[in-house]
């Protein structure tokens, strides 16, 4: 580990230590709670749920607090009184102990609170004020609930992610985890078929309002797809989880003509749960940038390029979600699901081309029109089944097809200006007509089982298989024919076949306050692809590249807990990023008329092996996590940029350097600061280094890297909620340059009509306009500086309704200390 990493990591436990010290010299209250908090039906202890101090007279919040990773409650300064305390949990009932009466100086011990099983597995509403925890820690994920991310309200799943703690986005949708953008993106625990896989694409596609959670898995268990260099993002939607017949619907207006609709209906009762969502959205994005060139060997006259891009873009789209959950038995359940999703994606973009000497006097003036008409659809239908042997054993098989198509028809036109009185020859006029089909298979069987009274055995095996299938048919305008022609040189076929098979263990088990995980992960994984294209000679050329590797894959995980609600947490595991089928498809991508992409058909997958130390303390309103890392990457996957060619044009390849070193620090604090206001902290510092390639005239790179979030969170009269949102993120170094740093600010407001059954929210992102995204590149024959950015502030209203209640249950009386909801129990 990197010195001055371990010198942050002493800072930081220095720090907490201090906190902590002078946290508890201010809490001499009255009186303390504890208790213990555990699964009904075996025994088994439920870390991190939620649990709620209410003032039995004035029914306001008066603390609120988690148990910690073993179960444990302990909520210490509560003033004497008598109280109703709620404790509740995803998949629980609510736990409600009425009348809790703490006499000055002394401790109330609650006992073992029993929680049981929602009907269903599913929590019904209840109603309280104190907000759902926003943040809660698993052995190897953090759960970030997403309902309170008022400034992405009305947004996408882009819009949504930029606010969750370790994510960062880029202006074109791109997604990096504490810096890295190797990082796997599932939906729903699987990948997604929207726009071919494209994650940006997906990501616009899908509404921020049908998002539940997002899970973080920065180091994954050996449970996990070894998938991801920097680790997993796991979006879940919105599933049902109330009883009876439940409904919503949400409309979104925004500026620049952006729109999103989003209904869902529900029904469940003791042997169905029957759910389904429809939304649309209308995201029009204007954007722009500079792309300039300095060639360090002047090519011929030519030294400089200059390009000025003007961009519109318009996403349409629908998405439709159902699924029918049946109670075949107390212990078992069959479930089906489906979902469908259709769009479409225009994309306008003016682009000013100019070329100069050494003494920026001109050598050429261009204009020209880049459009795109895309257009796709997919759906995905799942079978599952799970059955309980008994408390602590399970077995769950899923079965999972999806299948998508996303075609594209692009139109590039080139005008040449007059240059020195002198009348310019014809232009360029081409199109390509992209065609694309996408085919996965998901088979998965899981098994679980209790050893012992802390022990845990879980088992599985996953297949995964993915066909892809795209051609490209280019033509040229012929101005002599006055017609296009086929232009052979671009035309192409690119198919592929991706499987991974796996088998998987691992097994936990605690020894007092020491918790420990081992797990290994086997796969086979192979990626075929075959290309056919045309040669000088226009004769059809086929080739063919496999890449195929079996490989094992280990994690460990060791916990210690300690006084005072902290814990410490050492793990390890392998990770590997594969090639995507684009990434190996070897033809050429000529949208930018300077800068041209291809892929590299011998591309190895990167081997990872990450390491990570974490460090989390909790007091009554203060959430610390902190985690210092490091990830050795091998066969590193960066993009290297060729000699330009006669004309300037540079063509950029993915290749496998040698290896990357990183290493950091991350901190997380939720803090409620008072009653009305609590912010979410994030800072995540590292360092980089990337060895030297000779064979690519690649130096190496090394340096530090910063990003940094702020959220604030308040609560004001006449049921008002605010939401104050900065992020930044400082320059990083790569293989052949570095990215530009880039900060932003965002605001909401949400407004809750009495009976909170409808609210009204207003939110602007990128108050600033300052969101821009940018690198410069410097490879010893070109110098790049690169620049995008949207244009202007994203401002959006939005109106929510809901409705529905619980139809099938009986009613009880409402004492007077508390409205006990029909999912709720007594302790």
């Amino acid at each position: 580990m990197n010195l001055s990493i371990y010198k942050i990591l002493l800072f930081s436990l220095i720090l907490n230590f201090f906190v902590s010290s002078a946290i508890q010299a201010q809490n001499t209250g009255n009186g303390k709670l504890t208790g213990k908090v555990v699964d009904v039906q075996n025994n088994e202890t439920v870390p991190f749920a939620s649990a709620v101090v209410l003032n039995n007279s004035t029914k306001a919040v008066v603390r609120t607090a988690q148990t910690d990773a073993d179960g444990n409650l302990s909520i210490p300064n509560l003033p004497a009184g008598s109280f109703t305390v709620k404790i509740s949990y995803v998949g629980y009932q609510t736990m409600v102990k009425n009348n809790v009466t703490l006499v000055a100086g002394k401790d109330f011990n609650l006992g073992t609170v029993k929680m049981t099983a929602s009907k269903g597995n599913v929590l019904n509403e209840v109603a309280i004020t104190a907000q759902k925890s926003p943040i809660q820690l698993g052995i190897d994920k953090k759960v970030f609930s997403v309902e309170q991310s008022l400034v992405s309200e009305g947004g996408s799943a882009t819009d949504l992610l930029a606010n969750v703690p370790s994510v960062q986005t880029d202006v074109d949708g791109n997604v990096s985890l504490r810096g890295s953008t190797g990082v796997r993106v599932l939906i729903d625990g699987k990948p997604s078929l929207i726009a071919g896989g494209n994650v940006a694409q997906i990501l616009q596609s899908i509404p921020a309002s049908s998002i539940e959670t997002v899970e973080v898995i920065t180091n994954p268990s050996s449970k996990y797809d070894a998938e991801g260099q920097s680790g997993i993002i796991n979006i879940v939607l919105k599933k049902n989880a109330k009883l009876g017949f439940n409904g919503n619907v949400a409309l979104t207006a925004g500026n620049r003509d952006n729109y999103n609709a989003n209904t869902s209906l529900s029904f469940q009762n003791k042997k169905v749960n029957l759910y389904g969502n429809y939304s649309f959205r209308r995201g029009n994005r204007i954007g722009g940038g500079f792309n300039n060139i300095e060639y360090l060997q002047p090519i011929g006259e030519l030294a400089f390029a200059d390009q000025l891009t003007d961009s519109r873009n318009t996403d349409k789209s629908h998405n439709v979600k159902a699924g029918l959950d049946y109670y075949l038995t107390s212990k078992d359940i069959l479930s089906f699901s489906g979902g469908f999703n259709i769009r479409d994606n225009d994309r306008t973009e003016l682009l000013d081309i100019n070329k100069y000497n050494a003494q920026r006097n001109p050598l050429e003036l261009s204009n020209r029109t880049n459009t795109n008409l895309g257009s796709g659809k997919s759906f995905d239908t799942n079978l599952d089944y799970s059955h309980k042997f008994k408390p602590g054993e399970e077995l769950t098989f899923n079965f999972g097809f999806s299948k998508g198509n996303n075609d594209n028809f692009q139109r590039y036109i080139t005008d040449l200006q007059s240059l020195n009185g002198i009348a310019p020859g014809n232009g360029e006029r081409r199109t390509n007509d992209n065609e694309g089909d996408n085919k996965n298979y998901n088979i998965q069987a899981d098994y679980n089982t209790s050893i012992g009274k802390t022990g845990k055995l879980e088992a599985g095996y996953r297949s995964q298989i993915r066909f892809s299938d795209n051609t490209t048919d280019a033509q040229l305008f012929d101005y002599d024919l006055e017609s296009y022609r086929p232009d052979l040189r671009l035309t192409n076929l690119f198919d592929s076949k991706d499987q991974v098979h796996a088998i998987y263990m691992n097994y936990q088990n605690q020894i007092g306050k020491f918790g420990y995980q081992f797990g290994l992960r086997a796969e086979d994984a192979s990626l075929v692809s075959n290309s056919g294209g045309y040669d000088l000679n226009n004769q059809l050329v086929n080739a063919t590249s496999k890449i195929a590797y079996k490989r094992l894959y280990p994690s460990i995980y060791l916990t210690q807990k300690m006084e005072h609600e902290q814990q410490i947490q050492l793990s390890y595991s392998r990770r590997v990023n594969r090639p995507r089928p684009w990434d190996t498809n070897p033809f050429i991508d000529y949208g930018d008329p300077l800068n041209w992409r291809r892929g590299n058909p011998n591309l190895l997958p990167e081997d990872v092996h990450a390491f990570e130390l974490g460090y989390s303390k909790f007091w009554p309103k203060v959430t610390l996590i902190s985690s210092a890392y490091v990830r050795r990457t091998n066969d590193l996957i960066q993009r290297v940029r060729s000699q330009p060619d006669e004309n300037g044009v540079i063509i950029s390849t993915p290749q496998n350097l040698t290896k990357d070193l990183s290493s950091g620090l991350e901190l997380i604090a939720k803090v409620d600061v008072l009653k009305a206001w609590n912010f979410t902290a994030n800072v995540n510092v590292y360092h980089s280094k990337i060895d030297a390639v000779p064979a690519y005239d690649i130096a190496g790179n090394s340096g530090f890297s910063w990003n940094s979030n702020l959220t604030n969170n308040f609560v004001l009269p006449y049921g008002i909620t605010l939401q104050l949102r900065g992020e930044y993120t400082s320059s990083q170094v790569l293989a052949q340059g570095r990215r530009k740093s880039m900060y932003t600010f965002d605001g909401g407001a949400k407004y809750d009509f009495p009976g909170k059954k409808a609210s009204l929210g207003l939110n602007v992102r990128d108050i600033f306009n300052t969101r821009q995204f940018g690198m410069v590149t410097n490879d010893g024959r070109s110098i790049v500086d690169f620049e995008r950015y949207m244009t202007g502030p994203m401002g959006n209203i939005t109106f929510s309704y809901r409705f529905g209640q619980t139809t099938f249950q009986k009613k009880q009386k409402k004492p007077e200390q508390v409205d006990n909801r029909p999912d709720e129990g007594q302790f």
